[in-house]
């Protein structure tokens, strides 16, 4: 997990950085991407390193707000909603490369490995911080899943209006290749007008701060476990020295890509087609030990768990199988 974790999640931190830096520039054109991208790196790692992450969640939380913009932007244009209720319930599918490969990158940004870890450790590091013994009940249980049930719906419900504004606007305005940033803004602005090229800025601006600090941390969770360094955001830096240092080094690297000439949009894609294709072996993993009852004791899952989950399990395993017989034959 760890050697495809890493390279995914760094290229999914430099995407970021760089969507960051071009959408702030977009709405200041005096001031180059990557100044933007460097102020605002600096600005994240300062935060993660000098305040406590719960002080830090409890503001970013409001920026979620910003994400309500990509639900408005695809009806700043004209839209055929006949058509929009018909291509949603019944898709076309095809069976090639460039098909697949998008089925399986967006299944894996639903599902990515690293969600896995963070949500672990999230839950673990709130009992520290309330100083409680590590009690799970039914309410305890209950909570974790109408927060995860709330957060995938608003997520999957963010990610369907922008894949209407992609199909509906873009698409249908003869714009059949975007490779950065820019290029989705300033393709929007003639469509769809001024409103919708600076809500979709300030969207990616958002979405960056939100991700930035989950993707740096996870990926320093899952490698200072692995090899037992332990940390954290529950402690302060001079505590857990190597969990910051993979903070910084990720954030560095992801920031460096930029100058470095990566496109942003195709970092995205190979990004989430690599957590795709490693999905399966996670979901595999706890669907194992959520049906364990010697670790799960009373707690393990029910008919209904484990059915979407194997289902979960057979349709994203298939998915990257069909990728992987495409690229190869």
């Amino acid at each position: 997990m760890v050697l495809f974790s890493f390279p995914a999640i760094i290229l999914n931190i430099g995407a970021d950085i760089a969507g960051m830096g071009a959408s702030a520039s977009l709405l200041f054109p005096q001031v180059p991407p990557f100044i933007f991208s460097a102020a605002f790196t600096l600005l994240l790692l300062l935060c993660m390193i000098f305040l406590p992450y719960r002080k830090i969640a409890s503001v970013l939380k409001y920026l979620c707000i910003f994400l309500l913009f990509y639900l408005i932007v695809p009806f700043l244009h004209k839209q055929d909603l006949k058509e929009i209720l018909k291509s949603t319930f019944v898709p076309t599918i095809k069976f090639n490369k460039e098909f697949i490969g998008i089925l399986v990158a967006i299944l894996g940004t639903t599902i990515s490995p690293y969600l896995f870890f963070w949500q672990a450790t999230m839950e673990v590091e709130d009992v520290k911080q309330l100083k409680r013994h590590l009690i799970v009940n039914k309410s305890t249980i209950h909570k974790m899943t109408m927060d995860i049930d709330f957060g995938m719906l608003f997520s999957n419900l963010v990610m369907f209006f922008i894949i209407l504004t992609t199909g509906t606007v873009l698409f249908k305005g003869g714009i059949h290749q975007i490779d950065t940033v820019e290029q989705a803004a300033k393709a929007l602005r003639p469509l769809a007008g001024e409103s919708a090229y600076l809500l979709f800025a300030l969207g990616v601006i958002s979405t960056g701060f939100l991700a930035i600090p989950v993707l740096s941390g996870a990926l320093s969770y899952i490698i200072s476990e692995t090899f037992g360094w332990g940390g954290g955001f529950d402690r302060k830096f001079h505590e857990a020295k190597p969990f910051y240092i993979i903070v910084i080094v990720s954030m560095i690297i992801g920031l460096v890509m930029n100058l470095a000439g990566f496109s942003p949009v195709k970092a995205l894609i190979y990004t989430a087609i690599l957590y795709g294709v490693t999905s399966p072996v996670v979901i595999a993993i706890v669907l194992h030990i959520s049906n364990n009852k010697k670790l799960m004791g009373k707690f393990t899952n029910g008919r209904w768990s484990n059915i979407s989950g194997v289902a979960t399990l057979v349709l994203m395993t298939a998915s990257a199988l069909c990728l992987l017989y495409f690229q190869f034959f």
